[in-house]
């Protein structure tokens, strides 16, 4: 699994007008699933995440996560992270996973991810969203089960 992980003051999602999830401080998380990405993936992901020390501590270093800060995660469904742009200008899109295994994986992580403590709000699986996100710091980070970065 692969993600984009950005700290945010505020974000929210929006599916036809309607504004389908919103969170105060904390984390939007675009998530892709891979073609042989498993269970174990899914929890690698969520360990890591709700542990990420990004956070301002008191002394303004990266010392706390968003469980320390009781703060909030954005979780949007992104099969686009699998997009391969090696080869030519259009991507090829072989290496994500198809979109019924990809649906149970992502549910999957909001799910862990709320079970460990934390706030989960989504978009909407296989549906056009608009986003809009304060990034704070700015920070940003790309995760990916694999360790392939």
């Amino acid at each position: 699994m692969r993600a984009v992980v950005q700290r945010v003051s505020k974000a929210s999602v929006v599916v036809d007008g309607e504004t389908v999830g919103k969170i105060g401080a904390g984390l939007v998380v675009l998530l892709g699933a891979g073609r042989d990405d498993t269970e174990k993936d899914v929890s690698y992901l969520v360990n890591k995440m709700s542990g990420l020390r990004i956070f301002e501590d008191e002394e303004g270093k990266m010392n706390l996560s968003v469980k320390d800060v009781d703060g909030e995660v954005l979780c949007v469904s992104q099969f686009t992270l699998y997009g391969d742009t090696r080869k030519g200008k259009r991507p090829g899109f072989s290496e994500a996973a198809p979109s019924d295994r990809a649906q149970k994986l992502y549910e999957q992580f909001c799910r862990e991810l709320e079970e460990d403590g934390v706030k989960v709000a989504t978009g909407k699986f296989q549906e056009t969203m608009e986003m809009e996100l304060v990034n704070h710091g700015p920070v940003t980070l790309l995760m990916d089960s694999q360790k392939n970065f």
